[in-house]
């Protein structure tokens, strides 16, 4: 009988490309989330992806439940957003001056978003992040802004106070190089406690000049807020005079097509989108009513500039993208909404059943297991989890084909190109891989 080849034979391509880059970047990754130091083994360098599936140098396939950290809500090499980027690039792939494909794509998001009414393209999330809060700076004229504890708005200097994603990952409090000076502005409150909240603005009354907040957060697992806790910043926000700032990079057109600000019915007044509204390629955008757009340069003196901003080839494929959605809408999100609770659902009982304490979250098409028992709905609760655990799983999972973010402190997505059989498939792996853990590592259920 011919035995199992080992991670090593199975990986020896990605491993030596793995140690390749290692003399080239620092620990081998152009994105500290690529790394798989929190979970143990090599990451696969990944050469091509169709649908569902991912394929690494070694040949090995991969169901994905990473999805590009959640852009590919439609797959991989989506054949109508593939044809838009090559029929763009045609044409050529950067002019850095206006092309009508800006306007185009801004017409959707903002007839998804009723919040938007005039919006800027930027090239990234952190770009987008950052940009709003200087909007609301200057529009308010005020100094504090308030963020949560295992939020992550990006890599902006005063938005890596407490954050989440590969800084909780890593575990890294904040960063060096950011002054105390450029944090001293920001103030870093638990996620769901909305009496924090209201203390915050008794403390600097008419200081405040904005609450960031992402209304599912994605980067320390995906944790919803709780019942009320978003109008209640709405509220908040309004009474004080600040402004309300939904940072949807992750959950814009994901959870919802209009959105976290359509699942709950409340209306910020600064939006920040990226990850899907590109298709995929690199972009963001920050947009609010005209009100206060109107103080973005050059109409007014909020600077902010970009030479790639409305790329060519991201314009087509956003637009691509949120035509699929919007003329599919109603089909797409509920299959994601089926097949994603089917999958956390199948999941969940297969820990339970091997004695494994396991909670999960999903919002939509965003999920996360968490290992503990403890429901997670914010940072204190989320960073009791088991990350050895964690790791075990994701190394089981990888080794049967699942591809799952290499940390505890990311959410998971599902396309729509997932399947029932990648389902049912995936949900077979987690039940081999938890009946191989080791008991010297779990502690079983009582």
């Amino acid at each position: 009988m011919t035995s199992k080849p080992s991670q090593n034979e199975r990986m020896r391509k990605s491993r030596d490309l793995q140690l390749r880059a290692e003399k080239l970047f620092p620990g081998g990754v152009n994105s500290p989330v690529r790394a798989f130091r929190a979970v143990g083994g090599d990451p696969p360098f990944i050469v091509r992806a169709r649908g569902s599936k991912l394929c690494d140098a070694d040949e090995n396939e991969y169901i994905d439940y990473v999805g590009s950290w959640g852009p590919m809500i439609l797959g991989h090499a989506d054949p109508e957003v593939t044809e838009a980027v090559q029929r763009a690039a045609q044409n050529g792939t950067s002019f850095g001056a206006s092309t009508a494909a800006e306007a185009e794509l801004a017409e959707l998001v903002i007839e998804a978003f009723p919040s938007i009414e005039k919006l800027r393209f930027v090239s990234s999330g952190t770009e987008a992040t950052m940009s709003a809060i200087r909007l609301a700076r200057a529009f308010t004229g005020r100094k504090y802004i308030i963020k949560f504890e295992g939020c992550y708005h990006g890599h902006a200097d005063s938005l890596l106070v407490k954050a989440g994603s590969g800084v909780a990952t890593l575990g890294i409090p904040g960063s060096a190089g950011v002054l105390e000076e450029q944090a001293q502005f920001t103030l870093a409150l638990p996620f769901n406690s909305a009496a924090r909240v209201e203390e915050a603005f008794a403390r600097y009354p008419e200081q405040i000049a904005a609450i960031i907040v992402e209304p599912v957060v994605g980067n320390m697992g995906c944790v919803p807020p709780a019942e009320g806790y978003l109008k209640k910043l709405r509220q908040l926000a309004a009474k004080d005079g600040a402004l309300l700032i939904f940072d949807e990079v992750m959950t814009g057109f994901r959870i919802a097509f209009g959105g976290a600000q359509e699942l709950y019915g409340v209306k910020p007044d600064i939006t920040t989108l990226g990850k899907i509204i590109g298709g995929g390629l690199p972009v963001g955008a920050y947009g609010a009513r005209e009100e206060i757009m109107q103080m973005v340069a050059p109409l007014g003196p909020m600077y902010q500039a970009g030479t790639l901003s409305g790329n060519p080839l991201a314009m087509a494929a956003g637009t691509a993208t949120l035509r699929r959605l919007k003329r599919d809408r109603l089909k797409i999100y509920s299959v994601l909404e089926e097949n994603s609770a089917k999958l956390v659902q199948g999941i969940s009982e297969s820990a339970q059943k091997s004695g494994i304490e396991v909670s999960a979250n999903r919002v939509g098409s965003m999920f996360t297991w968490f290992f503990q028992q403890e429901e997670v709905r914010d940072w204190d609760t989320a960073s009791r989890s088991n990350t050895t655990s964690f790791a075990q799983f994701h190394r089981g999972m990888i080794e049967r084909g699942i591809y799952l973010p290499p940390s505890q402190y990311e959410a998971a997505f599902l396309s729509a190109a997932h399947t029932t059989g990648d389902i049912e498939q995936s949900i077979e792996a987690a039940r081999n891989t938890f009946a191989s853990f080791q008991s010297a590592i779990f502690t079983p259920n009582p």
